[in-house]
Parts: structure tokens; sequence; C-alpha cells
């Protein structure tokens, strides 16, 4: 059943209809936003697993506990090293002071 519209009542129906068109182009732009954002994320994580991968395969020939008594044994040459390297100066510059004041 058709009635009459007053110019008041089809203005506001107008208006509506154009918040509403706004509304869906806003959710449209959201919509492709977070879609293209989706595919930028999944191919960085591509590239993160085939880096991750790349690891695992050259981690896969490593030995870890010759790697820990290596590191280890490493650790231990350093802290000897520490601790006469002061000595081992002292000494140096010692004997390069007598052959200075020998010659």
């Amino acid at each position: 059943m058709i009635t009459d519209v007053t110019e008041g009542e089809f203005s506001q129906l107008e208006t509506r209809v154009a918040i509403v068109e706004r509304e869906v182009d806003g959710e449209k732009l959201v919509t492709r936003h977070i879609l293209e954002q989706t595919r930028h994320n999944g191919d960085d994580l591509a590239a993160i697993l085939g880096r991750l991968d790349r690891i695992e395969q050259r981690l896969n020939g490593v030995d870890l506990a010759t790697l820990v008594k290596t590191v280890g044994s490493l650790e231990r040459k350093l802290d000897g090293l520490t601790k006469n390297l002061p000595k081992i100066i002292e000494d140096s510059v010692r004997e390069a002071l007598r052959e200075r004041t020998a010659r």
C-alpha cells in the first residue's frame, strides 16, 4: 500500500540511506585493509618460515654435546688469559725496559 510521503520524511529517509551507504563503504575499506595486511603478514610469515627451515638444516649436523664442550673449553681459556694477561704485560714491559737500558 502506497502512502503519501512528505518532503521531510523523504529527506530523513535519504539521510538515513546515505549514512548506511557510508557505513558500508567504510566497512569495505576496513575489509580491504585487513585483507591487504593479512596478505602482507602471510608473505612475512612465509619468509620467516623459510629462514627457519634453513637454520634448522644447518643445525641438524651440529652435535650439541661437542659444541657445549668446546664452548666450555674456550671459556676456561679466556678466563685463564684474563687472569694472566696483566702479568704477561708486566713481564713484557720489564723485559723491554731491561733491553733498552742494556744498550
